[in-house]
């Protein structure tokens, strides 16, 4: 089992991000209408709901539409608007020793993971990963403010929008953690999510974010996938957020620890998951240095580097399963 991950350089939303729309489009209306047309917001309160709550997007929004043909059902689905329920797994730490760096793995179905790092400069130079075509699982912008987002561990779901427009969002508009708490906190979301925020000048937070209870901002360097307390107990078993949690908190504590055993240590259990077959495997993981403003991505075998002054456009075929008991610990 293997994926693709292309690194494009694209300013602003252009014919290259037209063709990949057109290619995944069916994998993702399917996956937007599962519940039924019914189900899913009209188009005009979808677009009204960002010119609310997120206007600075609506002109690359409205690019967007006209690229993916003007469709009403694509104009729904890029507003991100209520869309139909998704978990990922993820685990997260900010490590403020030295150079602040912001870590993580993505946990997720290989099948729906959009392959894509981009580069983009819209409102601020943005390097991210992509997902639901224009959203972001995690990035860092110019100004030094990196984010990633998680599952946060509830059943609940509601009105608001899906997490990772909201995260490019803040990476368009907000130059610190505290911006960036602000912004999460009164953007409404559709479903329980943890969002960790790091900037270079090494301030960071969680912000526990739910369609059906206020914002909780956090002063905490990790988060997995629950938020106060579990309240999901088969969900927390399976994917063994807890001991994540506790893990990652035993290794920031340790005085012996840098920055290069931590990223390894991403790559061992119980952080690095191969559940690929039943949606809980790990797809990547990234490291955002916020004072060089470098980007290292990294699995067992290889990883890439880039950055701002230094981003070549490649693409990267990686295979998943391995043998068992086989990782990245030296």
């Amino acid at each position: 089992m293997y994926i693709h991950l292309k690194l494009i350089h694209e300013p602003v939303p252009s014919e290259r991000w037209q063709r990949f729309f057109h290619r995944v489009w069916p994998l993702y209306l399917d996956w937007f209408v599962s519940e039924g047309h019914g189900k899913r917001a009209e188009l005009p309160e979808c677009r009204n709901a960002l010119a609310v709550h997120m206007p600075e997007l609506l002109p690359f929004y409205d690019r967007l539409c006209e690229l993916a043909g003007g469709g009403d059902l694509g104009s729904r689905f890029l507003s991100m608007w209520c869309p139909p329920p998704y978990m990922a797994g993820c685990s997260q730490a900010a490590w403020v020793r030295g150079n602040p760096t912001l870590v993580r793995n993505y946990d997720y179905d290989p099948r729906f993971f959009d392959g894509r790092m981009r580069y983009t400069e819209w409102l601020k130079p943005v390097i991210s990963i992509q997902d639901s075509a224009w959203g972001a699982l995690d990035g860092m912008n110019g100004d030094g403010l990196a984010l990633a987002l998680a599952f946060g561990g509830r059943k609940v779901s509601g009105v608001g929008f899906g997490i990772p427009l909201v995260v490019r969002y803040v990476l368009e508009t907000c130059s610190t953690t505290a911006e960036a708490m602000a912004a999460l906190s009164r953007i409404p979301v559709h479903m329980s999510y943890n969002v960790i925020a790091l900037d270079k000048d090494g301030h960071y937070a969680v912000a526990y974010l739910n369609p059906d209870r206020p914002a909780n901002v956090v002063h905490k360097p990790v988060c997995t996938n629950f938020q106060e307390q579990v309240e999901w107990d088969e969900y927390a078993a399976f994917t063994q957020t807890l001991q994540r949690n506790e893990y990652l908190e035993d290794v920031l504590r340790d005085e012996n620890m840098d920055r290069t055993q931590l990223l390894k240590r991403f790559l061992k259990p119980p952080l690095y998951h191969q559940q690929y077959l039943r949606g809980f495997g790990t797809l990547y993981s990234v490291a955002y240095d916020l004072k060089r403003k470098k980007v290292r991505v990294f699995w067992p075998d290889q990883h890439i580097d880039v950055g701002f002054k230094s981003f070549e456009e490649q693409d990267l075929k990686v295979t998943l399963l391995r043998p068992a008991g086989r990782y990245m610990a030296k």
